[in-house]
């Protein structure tokens, strides 16, 4: 019979396998210095593919009655291929993803006017904005669409625990370059500090922007449904609380380390709560399964509790990062 795998005590006094716990200890420092590149380019093809799925139906609903509103769909599809192409072939997830990532930003950017506009052709436009922004298109969804594009862009900057130890890239003549100049010192390229993982307060950020615009989509959403379930308001409360846990994570490393990594965990489960609801909706519709597109493209929106469960993620991801040396 073969022998037990041999086990020690974590700080919190639990016995676990010594393979899992150098698991975790690995998987953290890979994070910590940016060597993670083919894992992120995955979750943002993973990402690209739950949000054009979302994108898809949601425009399915207006009729596709633009051509431009086949453009995310056919970007979100191209970022997944590529997203998930990269976590086998590491060529791909350098300029290839870069390249298709930085168009779906811009397609994203391009779908924020588009909706902004709808809003103001709604009748008596933004001066009634709440009616008009329920009733009208989702304002900031193109701009949740954005973050798998953007997990895409930085993720073709990192490296991989196989890559060359780096190497100090040289000061550039950037607008960063300068200012470190005007205050008497030096400040590295910013996309060395990415290669290193140092980027944490760029990620809090990030995390900061994800969460309000996930909560806004949240509140405007069940304000649709009249908060027919309490469950409904958790978002309301969650997103406030990450936003503030990222802002104090931009300005304190401990805040980084203890209230971000707590809110983002609560926006991740709510995020799996919330998908469990709406699944359950779009079942509890005539039909149920039998006639499962119809009910997904008219039912409650199935990936959007995904996207929250993102910003968490984001969060999460900041929590283990080094920070800048700026």
């Amino acid at each position: 019979m073969a022998a037990a795998a041999p086990a020690v005590q974590d700080s919190a006094g639990k016995s676990l396998p010594a393979e899992l716990i150098r698991g975790v200890k690995a998987a953290d420092q890979r994070v910590r210095e940016g060597q993670f590149q083919t894992w992120l380019s995955l979750l943002a093809g993973l990402s690209a593919a739950l949000s054009g799925l979302e994108v898809a139906y949601e425009h399915w609903r207006g009729s596709y009655s633009r051509r431009v509103m086949y453009t995310p769909v056919i970007s979100s599809a191209v970022l997944a291929g590529v997203g998930v192409l990269g976590f086998r072939k590491r060529s791909v997830a350098r300029r290839p993803l870069r390249v298709i990532s930085g168009i779906s930003l811009a397609n994203s950017l391009i779908g924020f006017y588009y909706h902004v506009r709808g809003i103001a052709r709604k009748p008596g436009g933004w001066r009634i904005p709440v009616v008009n922004m329920v009733m009208g298109p989702p304002v900031f969804a193109p701009l949740l669409f954005g973050i798998a594009g953007y997990l895409g862009l930085v993720a073709s900057f990192l490296r991989n625990t196989d890559d060359e130890p780096s190497v100090r890239l040289p000061r550039t003549a950037s607008p960063s370059h300068w200012f470190g100049g005007a205050l008497g010192r030096e400040s590295i390229a910013w996309h060395q500090d990415l290669r290193e993982g140092r980027f944490q307060k760029h990620f809090a950020l990030a995390t900061l922007v994800a969460a309000f615009f996930s909560g806004f989509e949240a509140w405007y959403s069940h304000y649709k449904n009249n908060f027919r379930y309490w469950v409904q308001w958790t978002p309301l409360v969650i997103a406030p609380s990450l936003m503030l846990a990222s802002g104090a994570a931009i300005k304190s490393r401990r805040a980084a380390h203890t209230a971000l990594p707590v809110a983002s965990a609560l926006a991740m489960i709510d995020g799996g709560i919330g998908f469990y609801y709406h699944a359950r909706g779009v079942m509890k519709r005539p039909g149920g399964l039998k006639k499962p597109i119809y009910n997904i493209i008219y039912g409650p929106p199935i990936f959007a509790p995904l996207l929250f469960a993102a910003s968490g993620f984001l969060g999460v991801i900041a929590s283990l990062l080094r920070r800048e040396e700026r």
